[in-house]
């Protein structure tokens, strides 16, 4: 499918100073042309809330991937720290093959706070402790070991899709297709969809043009204005010094997946 129009959503400053959200129509977005990047949207968590979260939101997730897939979308599945439960599929084995790419930065690692781009986030959401939970006390303790063995069952892989947790592998499989633009969604926005080998600044340094589903995220963190205000923030941080965002019923002409504000 090409020329669908998204409008993509960044925040820029106003003449008086303030950051205000401002729309960026794509009048070419072709999903056979981009990639999308599931990130750990895990089968558990050590927080409670926070699994529950990511279950309520695992179906909209298949749905609109599935979207994707079928309107030629490559797929990557990137469940962190759960590779062993892959070993041998045809969506593991398609990451380890495709051939090494030569990429801008010598080292592809995780990326935190660069403050030569960006303003820092709220120390609440960049230092989260054990927990995100609204209770006082953690539900259990943070790893290791972690509880997480694979990505949540209710997100169908295919066959044709890649499953990695590696940024070199990922920016191979980018490579060998030739992609550029890049729709990230999964958990959690604060730390590993920003943070990770194939979080949202890494691709930005690796030259791709990603593109967080913002509809589609969830935070991590136990800030005292709330766990909506934090997820919302962290959108907002990214709209601002990284790159626009986009809801899932542009992607997939359906309803997004909760109701929001600033459209």
């Amino acid at each position: 499918m090409t020329g669908r129009l998204l409008h993509l959503r960044q925040r820029t400053v106003s003449a008086d100073g303030t950051v205000r959200p401002k729309t960026i129509q794509r009048p070419d977005w072709d999903a056979a042309k981009a990639a999308v990047i599931i990130c750990d949207m895990w089968d558990a968590h050590h927080c409670v809330t926070a699994a529950l979260r990511v279950e309520e939101m695992a179906p909209r997730v298949n749905d609109v991937v599935a979207g994707l897939r079928r309107q030629g979308a490559f797929i990557i599945h990137a469940p962190g720290e759960c590779m062993d439960f892959y070993k041998g599929t045809p969506a593991r084995t398609r990451a380890l093959s495709a051939p090494g790419a030569r990429a801008p930065r010598p080292i592809i690692d995780w990326s935190t706070l660069n403050r030569d781009v960006e303003e820092a986030l709220p120390t609440s959401l960049t230092t989260p402790g054990p927990c995100s939970c609204d209770s006082a006390e953690p539900c259990c303790e943070a790893g290791p070991p972690h509880p997480w063995t694979r990505q949540n069952s209710l997100i169908e892989i295919s066959p044709d899709d890649a499953v990695t947790d590696d940024g070199q592998e990922v920016f191979n499989l980018l490579e060998q297709r030739g992609l550029e633009d890049v729709i990230v969604l999964g958990v959690h926005t604060n730390l590993c969809v920003l943070e990770r080998p194939y979080g949202i600044r890494q691709l930005t340094y690796l030259g791709k043009r990603p593109v967080l589903c913002r509809d589609l995220t969830d935070s991590f963190h136990r800030d005292p204005r709330g766990h909506s205000w934090g997820t919302e923030h962290v959108i907002e941080h990214i709209e601002r010094w990284w790159c626009p965002t986009v809801t899932s019923d542009q992607l997939v002409s359906e309803t997004t997946s909760r109701p929001e504000g600033g459209q």
